[in-house]
């Protein structure tokens, strides 16, 4: 899991230049980002020594600064681990989410006792839970629902029933997922095991000052926002989620509702209300509404969305329902900002985001 994390960020930075990279990558270092280790590692030119992004020695002079994206980079120019941060080693609380990960994959069970685990593994519960904020950004439940419904949804897509699948992950009951289906699959299990066979979604692309902008959307209302470089990786990462649906080019079907969005990516006052049609837990959708409350021209932190939302210690759980957040614009997920006003991560990159609260704030 926690590796699938990493190899997401991995993947996000590909999307952008090399300078977009490195100025993520050097904000992850300066806030000491636990989140960012393994991402990748910075180097210090005056010592010859490589860190981890949350090593506590002093920061560098951004001069002085390079970026690796494995250890074996640093170390074939000369660069030697740290002994304060060990970036070399596996932390400890990386190793204790693999290892509760793996008890999990192993007893998808659909209640979690957190000392059970913790007690499994050879760990205090504290050590358990805090192991978990920091480098998952979710509960040992949460992460215990998102392997159950990665092994239904593969068990579907390798031609499994859905009794069988079903059954097979400890639903238990057909009720059980069937009540989740909208949330977590955007469909029936029927629908999905059919790769979103019926399903029409259409969607359309538009040029804009900060690159493409890919819009789609149901009959019911705008699904998914994207930011791109290019149009052909944003309709492929479409295609990918829903190989069996009908998808199709808008071709003018929802023509306002992209000359709105493209007039809000460059800047402009939103003129008329966008409908949406998001599939989504409770949590994500009570923030995503939070987003939308924020001022235009103004920001909030992490921490004062999880107030507002009745969660004042699911900080990171925000940061990560802003990050899945697929409406970007409609649902305004870069006005928050860490808490120390720096900005923070953004999918369509940071350089896109800076762009965008300064349109929004002149």
């Amino acid at each position: 899991m926690v590796e699938m994390m990493r190899t997401t960020i991995r993947s996000v930075e590909q999307r952008v230049s090399p300078s977009q990279a490195e100025a993520r990558y050097w904000q992850a270092t300066l806030t000491r980002d636990g989140r960012a280790d393994g991402a990748f590692f910075f180097g210090v030119k005056s010592t010859q020594i490589y860190c981890r992004p949350s090593c506590p020695a002093r920061r560098p002079l951004r001069k002085n600064t390079l970026f690796f994206p494995t250890t074996h980079d640093a170390e074939v120019q000369g660069f030697r681990p740290c002994r304060r941060c060990k970036p070399n080693e596996i932390p400890a609380a990386v190793r204790i989410v693999q290892r509760a990960a793996q008890v999990l994959q192993s007893d998808l069970d659909d209640s979690v006792n957190v000392a059970a685990l913790a007690g499994k593994i050879g760990v205090k519960t504290d050590a358990l839970r805090r192991a978990f904020r920091q480098q998952a950004g979710l509960t040992p439940k949460e992460l215990a629902a998102a392997l159950r419904l990665k092994k239904f949804k593969k068990l579907l897509h390798d031609g499994s029933s859905i009794t069988d699948a079903l059954y097979a992950t400890g639903y238990g009951s057909s009720s059980r997922v069937y009540e989740r289906s909208d949330a977590h699959l955007g469909m029936t299990p029927a629908t999905y095991q059919k790769g979103g066979k019926g399903m029409k979604i259409q969607y359309t692309t538009a040029k804009s000052s900060l690159g493409e902008v890919l819009v789609a959307a149901t009959e019911r209302g705008v699904s998914a926002v994207y930011l791109g470089d290019g149009d052909a990786r944003l309709v492929k990462e479409l295609r990918d989620e829903y190989p069996r649906a009908e998808i199709s080019s808008a071709n003018g079907v929802f023509t306002q509702w992209v000359e709105e969005i493209v007039s809000r990516v460059e800047g402009s006052a939103p003129r008329r209300e966008l409908p949406l049609d998001l599939q989504a837990t409770a949590f994500q959708r009570r923030v995503w509404q939070e987003l939308q409350k924020i001022p235009r021209g103004t920001t909030r932190t992490y921490s004062q969305i999880a107030r507002a939302v009745g969660k004042p210690r699911a900080v990171r759980a925000v940061a990560r329902a802003c990050a899945t957040n697929p409406v970007s614009i409609v649902v305004p997920c870069h006005r928050v900002v860490r808490a120390d006003g720096n900005l923070a991560g953004y999918r369509w990159g940071l350089s896109r985001k800076e762009t965008l609260l300064e349109r929004e704030r002149t």
